[in-house]
């Protein structure tokens, strides 16, 4: 959306006018400024003049001689525009004047005339783009300074609003966010509300008061349709909107001022005078002013007459009832529409216009009165007529204002910064909220602000004005510094993967019903059941994904037609699945897929990836997070049925691991095998660590060597020794193995070193004598070893 610092200036008297510190401003308040575009005057040197006389030119029939006043006598001038006659007021730039784009004007001769300057068109002023003929005024005097007479120079920002934010939409609304800003007074937009002589014919039906909750209509006779003057056209032109007519420009004007988009219907093309707010019926159609012909959907809301639709109910007006040059009766409509309904029916028409966008976010529902007034104003002023009777206004269902309660503890809570209460209800009342009460809080949202509902988006809006600078950075306390397990699981998962070789990537949470079905093969599978997306941005990405490996599939793919053979891919995400609920289910999964040869030296010619890669991949990763796991050879949907397996933990399949099925692999286009795996990370444990306090007491070393049968394991041997050590074992550590005379055949020695520790005092041999007795007894009753002398 664009904003002029001009406009902006007539409701709020700003303490700096300097680009960047309004920028930095309105970033801080939450409205991004993606530019800033600084517009001069163009010219110099034009004088407003009056057309004094105007006669044909002696040698050609297509331009004609002008007489005008530019203040200091009359001029005599070449013109070849027809499109003003005697009286007019125009724009003359005289000798030695200097036009948009450095065009220097002079004396020249045009067919034997000597021409003294000329008379100017908007497009050779460079303050507009109609080309139809030279710029007709509606005011000024001769010889006044053509330039105090256009809105320049003027600041132009470019700003970014999010979805929930309708309220800064308008000029007038980023004007109150600037005024709680620098704590000064915002200006109310000025409105004649008087009553019109007579009584309208006009009538208001809505048959759907939740998707249109409020209809406004007045009626303007006798009005006479023309271009708008200068500065409307200027104004218009700054914020990105073409000018078209008095009465059209002033629908723009208002829903660029206020951000209540609004309509006017030339009344006469109205049938029987009556409005209908109706949802659309099967196979209804309309053609709008854009001049597409278009088939509603039974889920459009519509604006119609007894006779017909008229127009989309928030998005666009039909053309059988455009306001046109012929019209003289207009009705201007001013309603309030649910924003989802809206939303859809643009996406639905491929619609995005600028009502779209601020229906979409929710218009204040206590605006259209004010918006009539205001549009009404400027119409009968810019085009004559008079209002015809009172406002029309079928409010079904009244606002009902919001309350929220706010703590005072809950700013410091949520900001960790104290703020006193005058402060917070400063701030707050400054953005248009009723402060009432002491601890807590209770204050009442404006009607404009539809996104605050809890106390969380009032700190938000205290935060807003306080500014986030001066919030002191400084760590959270009585945490304990302890990361979730799920942060735990996640860090040591990516650390794993990028280890072992794997690079991770991010691909879209929506996907393609086809990639999805290409990949589950199993009709049975509930994983080809995805959700449709209700208003997807294509059909490509329709779908809410159900399984992270297409994704990474199509990411080899890429990789390969850029002549990358040797490819592996992991990524963290969530996948969609449907659920009993409201919300589908949402796991989060680890996927990880790769083709082409093993990573290795460069002279070295290393092998191609097959299953058991995949397989050494599921056993690093369950390592790393020490948690113990199964495979079961099974069929798997997507993969290969003799190269693939569930992957088990506590007798639950968490995952899939092995080789992609080969028709899974064609479809993508893949070349060689493609090995790959997923699981639910909520399979995994994290690792744990506790803290154990060191003994400050001096440790008692000493070995210990055990004749035993050649096959006894080793590890069997530290077993027993750390279950029969107890507590007090601080280290058991194998540090020998002979075998040979003296030992018999079939026999071997294998030695110990044990570190024992008391954490309370030292440790005598006497306190050891009865630990070493119970691990010689164990060893060898357990596994037939005896004691060597070392």
């Amino acid at each position: 959306m664009k904003v002029s610092l001009r406009w902006l200036r007539e409701f709020v008297d700003l303490p700096t006018e300097d680009p960047r510190r309004l920028t930095e401003v309105l970033d801080g308040l939450g409205i991004e400024v993606e530019g800033a575009d600084e517009l001069a005057v163009p010219f110099s040197g034009v004088v407003v003049a009056k057309v004094e006389a105007i006669r044909p030119h002696p040698s050609a029939d297509r331009i004609r001689l002008v007489t005008i006043d530019d203040g200091s006598g009359g001029k005599e001038v070449v013109c070849g525009a027809w499109n003003f006659e005697e009286g007019a007021t125009v724009a003359y730039a005289t000798v030695g004047s200097v036009l948009a784009g450095g065009l220097a004007v002079g004396e020249r001769k045009i067919r034997g005339i000597l021409s003294p300057g000329m008379i100017a068109s908007e497009v050779e002023l460079g303050i507009g783009d109609e080309s139809g003929g030279i710029l007709l005024l509606d005011r000024g005097e001769p010889g006044e300074d053509f330039a105090e007479m256009v809105a320049l120079p003027d600041l132009v920002f470019e700003v970014s609003i999010t979805p929930n934010r309708p309220d800064a939409m308008s000029v007038h609304g980023i004007a109150r966010e600037l005024a709680a800003y620098f704590d000064v007074p915002v200006r109310p937009v000025t409105v004649d509300g008087s009553v019109g002589a007579g009584t309208s014919a006009v009538r208001v039906r809505i048959e759907d008061p939740a998707g249109c909750p409020r209809f406004t209509a007045r009626e303007i006779a006798g009005v006479s349709v023309r271009p708008s003057p200068l500065w409307m056209r200027q104004r218009l032109r700054a914020v990105g909107i073409r000018p078209i007519s008095n009465v059209v420009d002033v629908t723009n004007y208002v829903m660029v001022e206020l951000g209540q988009p609004l309509h006017a219907f030339d009344l006469d093309l109205v049938p029987d005078e009556t409005i209908v707010v109706r949802r659309a019926s099967a196979g209804e159609a309309l053609t709008t002013l854009d001049g597409v012909a278009r088939v509603l959907d039974p889920a459009d809301l519509v604006i119609a007459s007894p006779d017909g639709v008229l127009g989309l109910a928030g998005i666009m007006g039909g053309g059988s009832s455009e306001v046109s040059e012929t019209t003289t009766r207009v009705l201007v409509e001013v309603a309030n529409f649910e924003p989802t309904g809206v939303l859809l029916s643009g996406k639905r028409h491929a619609l995005r216009t600028e009502a779209v966008a601020r229906f979409e976010r929710g218009v204040d529902p206590e605006l259209p009165p004010i918006a009539s007034a205001r549009a009404t104003d400027l119409i009968t002023k810019l085009a004559g007529g008079t209002v015809v009777g009172s406002l029309v206004d079928e409010y079904p269902g009244l606002h009902v204002p919001v309350t929220v309660e706010l703590p005072e503890h809950e700013v410091e809570r949520l900001l960790g910064v104290a703020i006193a209460r005058e402060t917070i209800s400063g701030y707050l009342s400054r953005l248009g909220f009723v402060v009432a009460g002491a601890d807590p809080m209770l204050v009442t949202v404006p009607s404009f602000r539809p996104d605050v509902s809890r106390p969380a988006d009032l700190v938000e809006e205290v935060a807003r004005l306080h500014g986030f600078d001066s919030i002191p950075a400084r760590l959270p306390t009585g945490g304990g510094g302890r990361l979730p397990s799920e942060e735990v699981i996640r860090r040591s998962v990516r650390s794993t993967m990028i280890g072992a070789g794997y690079f991770e990537t991010f691909t879209f949470d929506f996907s393609g019903i086809d990639e999805i079905r290409a990949f589950i093969l199993d009709p049975e599978d509930p994983r080809g059941n995805a959700i449709r997306i209700r208003n997807p941005l294509s059909e490509e990405e329709a779908y809410l994904r159900t399984t992270l490996l297409p994704g990474l599939l199509a990411g080899i793919r890429t990789n390969q037609t850029r002549n990358r053979s040797e490819i592996a891919l992991f990524e963290l995400g969530t996948v969609f699945l449907r659920s009993a609920g409201e919300l589908p289910d949402q796991p989060r999964q680890l996927a990880f897929a790769s083709v082409g040869r093993v990573a290795g030296s460069s002279w070295e010619k290393t092998p191609n990836r097959d299953a058991s890669d995949a397989i050494g991949m599921i056993e690093t990763l369950f390592a790393s997070l020490r948690t113990t796991y199964e495979l079961e050879q099974r069929p798997c949907t997507g993969f290969h049925p003799g190269r693939a397996a569930a992957v088990m933990v506590g007798g639950r399949a968490v995952g899939v691991v092995g080789e992609v099925h080969p028709s899974v692999a064609e479809w993508f286009g893949l070349d060689g095998r493609v090995e790959a795996g997923e699981l639910d990370t909520a399979g995994f444990s994290p690792r744990r660590f506790e803290f154990v306090a060191p003994s400050g007491f001096p440790p008692v070393v000493f070995d210990l060597a055990f004749d035993m049968d050649a096959d006894a394991a080793a590890a069997s041997l530290l077993d027993v020794i750390r279950r029969g050590g107890g507590e007090r074992l601080e280290r058991a550590v194998l540090f020998d193995v002979f075998a040979g005379p003296p030992l018999d055949r079939g026999r071997r020695s294998i030695a110990v070193r044990l570190t024992f520790r008391d954490a309370e005092r030292t440790l005598t041999d006497e306190d050891l004598l009865p630990v070493r007795r119970e691990i010689t007894e164990t060893v060898e009753r357990e596994l037939g070893g005896r004691l060597r002398g070392v």
